[in-house]
């Protein structure tokens, strides 16, 4: 599956953003044509620097405990939606990266 690309106005602070607060782990960068590829799980993400949009792609990034990392996004500061559930099947939560790109947490409760 090709990456999710990301549009961010400073790579440096957006590659710390998505290693150090939401954790996923650097494999690839590219200091001179700014851009870097990063990876949580299965998902892996693209940042370029340039100006952000608003119709880009969404990460899906499935995580253990989601109301745990609610909580600690939002002990952060970090911009997050409304913990929504699905009827017991699918916890789901939109977190925003300082450039105001969506990312979407999942915590599957099917068992």
């Amino acid at each position: 599956m090709p990456p999710v690309w990301y549009q961010v106005r400073d790579l440096d602070s957006a590659r710390a953003f998505y290693r150090d607060t939401l954790g996923f782990t650097e494999t690839f960068i590219d200091f001179e044509e700014r851009w870097a590829r990063l990876r949580r799980g299965e998902m892996e993400i693209a940042l370029a620097e340039g100006e952000p949009h608003e119709e880009t792609g969404v990460a899906h990034v499935d995580v253990d405990d989601l109301k745990a990392e609610a909580a600690r996004l939002r002990t952060q500061g970090v911009r997050i939606g409304v913990v929504f559930e699905l009827h017991g099947q699918m916890r789901l939560l939109d977190v925003y990266d300082p450039d105001g790109n969506r990312v979407q947490l999942a915590q599957d409760l099917g068992g």
